[in-house]
Parts: C-alpha cells; structure tokens; sequence
C-alpha cells in the first residue's frame, strides 16, 4: 500500500511540473514533406520529370511540408450595454358590513386592507478591446481538395523562468498569399490563434487545485 501511494504522489508531482498548456489549433502542428518519386533517367535534356516543381512557379507555399508566414494583426472591440426597470403595485380594499342575525358579530363592521408592491431594477455593462501583432511561420499540414492549405504552427519563447506559446491555424486560400509568402491572418479561414505562457508567472495568476476544489464543493 505504501509503494502505491508513493507511485501516486510522484504521479501527481510530475504532473504538476508539467505546465504545457493545453491548444485547440489543428493537429499535428508541422508536417513533413511528401518524399518524392525516384529520379528518373537521364535524357539530356534541363527538364527533370523526377524532381522538379513547376517550370514557372515561384516560391509560394502550395504543398505539404511547405513554410508560410502568417502577419498577425487583429483587433477586436465589443461592448454591449443593458437597462432594465420594472414595477408593479396592488392594493385591496375591503369591509365587512353589519348585518342582523349573521354569526360571528365581532367581525362585523371591520375594514380589511391589502396592498403590495414589486420592483426590479437592472443594469449591465460589459466592453473588450484585444489587440494582438506579431508574425509566425506555420506548416501546411494539408492540401484540400480544392486547393486551399490547412496550415499549423506553433512558436515558443523562453525568457527566464516563462514561456511563451504562439500558436496558430487555419485554412488559407494560395490566391491570397503574397509574392513573399506571407498573408495577414485577416485572410485566414477557421483560424485559431493562441497566446498562452506557463512558468512562475502564470503559476501564480491561477487558483489552485485545493482552492478550486473547496470552491466548487461550499455552498457559499
């Protein structure tokens, strides 16, 4: 029993070190070229049916294994705001009248009176400005079948004790891309950018297991 909590703990410790965070960009993240078919023969002749790429095609990314720089630029800005009023009141009025002969004669002759009154009054405000530049180098990891390029990539950035993750993916149209094979990641379909960073930074800016835990279980 010993051993095995002892294997358990270390289990737990490990993963605790491990602070990787988790993507939801499109897998894998790079991509080998196809190899390509044996050379063929010979003929004497400049053009090489067995290892050549288009005779007037320049050097935009077209196949898989192929390197495309994404210029990221996006800002985004939203803001919503709400109000809400709402009333209602209601009174009642009643008496109980003297009349000869009916029972309960201490009753009679009394004033009965009800009222109540509801009220509701809400106001919301949220607003978000994100504003996110830089540039990276993805893999086509894809070639579909009507020629659009499923891309990935990732870019890690040790400095000190953190690192950073810039990730990113989507579908890119080859008309889009520029002579020096770059597109703006406005022109990205499906796109999936990530900016996340682990180390003692962000170690500290989270909530702990214990803490979420006891959060999650006390009804207060």
């Amino acid at each position: 029993m010993t051993k095995a909590a002892t294997a358990v703990l270390l289990t737990a410790l490990l993963a605790a070190c491990t602070t990787v965070p988790p993507t939801n960009v499109h897998q894998p993240m790079t991509a080998r070229p196809m190899p390509r078919t044996e050379n063929l023969a010979a003929t004497g002749s400049i053009y090489n049916a067995g290892n050549s790429r288009t005779l007037f095609e320049d050097r935009r990314a077209r196949y898989v294994g192929d390197t495309l720089t994404i210029v990221i630029s996006e800002t985004t800005s939203a803001s919503t705001k709400s109000n809400t009023n709402a009333s209602r009141s209601t009174s009642t009025t009643a008496s109980i009248p003297t009349v000869v002969g009916l029972p309960f004669k201490a009753l009679q002759g009394m004033d009965l009176s009800a009222s109540s009154a509801n009220s509701l009054a809400g106001k919301g405000d949220a607003a978000a400005n994100n504003v996110f530049t830089g540039n990276i180098t993805v893999t086509v990891i894809e070639v579909l079948a009507n020629g659009n390029l499923l891309v990935s990539g990732e870019k890690q950035v040790s400095i000190g004790h953190g690192t950073e993750y810039i990730r990113l993916s989507g579908v890119v149209n080859p008309y889009f891309i520029t002579s020096a094979n770059s597109i703006s990641s406005a022109n990205v379909a499906d796109a999936r950018i990530e900016y996340k960073e682990s180390g003692v930074i962000s170690e500290a800016q989270a909530m702990g297991w214990l803490a979420r835990f006891f959060l999650s279980v006390l009804p207060f």
